[in-house]
């Protein structure tokens, strides 16, 4: 008996496409995190690569980077016109040329305290080595280096000063805040103490701070330098305000019936606390330790300076009291140093905010 086949019997079986298991990013996504982080300036370069009309986005190219570009041109060339005309102590103000050149003495001060470094614990990795292999176990000492601190070194530790001193205003500021925010009562109780003390400037500060620390750490064996700990308390005293008035402010604007669902639903507190006020007020939150890390990060200079703790405030001032030729150029590299770092600050601490809250703002 034979069978009659049709064409779509012999016909090869197609197998419907298989979807991508990983997908790239949409590119609105892409635009707003490189937006967010500070590189926004790549959108209309990435839209033109695209195929998109060049023409509209070659004004957005120019307002978000030839713009900036030409104002930095435009002010190193006044910097470098206007400086030799000033006439100081430590002759004329040096010129972009001048301070650039310190940086280069400066990396190189660093590179070369760094060979040193690994030099001395080269040979004290020997000695010990030597001395187990003899049977001397109980002479082997371990000890750090103790050359001068290079400018690397005092950069990273302002860095760990600020942050200290950022942490611990931050562990205060926000629960009284959301306290302050969540009760009339406690808002009544804190915004006199806020008020007065909110002014008070760190050169104040400092003198009780150095005391009480003095009076209170007192262990034989210490953790942190006392200049250090002189330093971040300092910097929390002045930095906590910013985050503590907008944390209130951001809880004292919940919408109050978003509080009243929490109680009809008999929510505890913590939950009410974690699940409604917080997301609530995380974009004001936010603002508020914006503020309070630019806050410190400029109080930390002079806390530095009077503490002498080994960071930028301290680098400044032996500049200034060394006064060799090239201390002002010296000085002049700090002050670039602690603008683009407190602008690094405060871009990391808004781009947290904008992926956390969903805030441009």
């Amino acid at each position: 008996m034979s069978t009659n086949l049709s064409a779509a019997d012999h016909a090869p079986e197609v197998q419907a496409p298989v979807s991508r298991r990983f997908s790239l990013p949409d590119f609105p996504t892409v635009a707003r995190f490189l937006t967010v982080i500070g590189f926004g300036w790549l959108v209309p370069i990435m839209k033109m690569a695209a195929g998109e009309d060049p023409k509209a986005h070659l004004n957005d190219l120019w307002r978000q980077l030839g713009v900036p570009i030409l104002a930095i041109l435009t002010f190193l060339f006044a910097w470098a016109q206007l400086a030799p005309t000033v006439q100081t102590s430590l002759g004329a103000v040096p010129g972009p040329a001048q301070v650039w050149e310190q940086v280069e003495v400066l990396a190189a001060d660093h590179v070369r305290q760094r060979d040193k470094a690994d030099a001395f614990y080269e040979r004290q990795e020997e000695r010990n080595a030597k001395l187990e292999a003899d049977g001397k176990a109980d002479k082997i000492k371990w000890r750090d280096y103790t050359g001068k601190p290079t400018y690397v070194d005092q950069i990273i530790t302002s860095l760990k000063t600020v942050f200290t001193g950022f942490v611990l205003a931050s562990l205060i500021a926000i629960p009284i805040g959301i306290l302050c925010g969540l009760s009339p009562i406690m808002n009544a109780a804190f915004n006199p103490l806020i008020q007065i003390f909110k002014p008070v400037s760190p050169l104040a500060w400092l003198p009780i701070v150095t005391m009480v620390v003095s009076a209170v750490y007192t262990t034989s064996d210490p953790w942190f330098d006392k200049s250090f700990l002189n330093s971040a308390f300092t910097v929390m005293l002045c930095s906590l305000w910013p985050a503590l008035i907008n944390t209130t402010l951001g809880v004292a604007s919940i919408d109050k019936d978003l509080l009243n669902v929490g109680k009809v639903l008999q929510l505890d507190w913590k939950t009410r606390v974690t699940k409604l006020v917080l997301p609530s007020a995380l974009p004001l939150i936010f603002t508020g330790l914006r503020l309070s890390l630019g806050v410190g990060w400029m109080v930390l200079i002079a806390a530095e300076m009077l503490a002498q703790n080994p960071g930028l405030g301290k680098f400044v001032w032996d500049e200034f009291q060394n006064g060799s030729s090239d201390s002002l150029a010296r000085i002049m590299v700090a002050v670039l140093t602690i603008g683009i770092i407190g602008f690094l600050l405060d871009r990391l601490m808004f781009t947290l905010q904008s992926l956390l809250t969903h805030s441009e703002s």
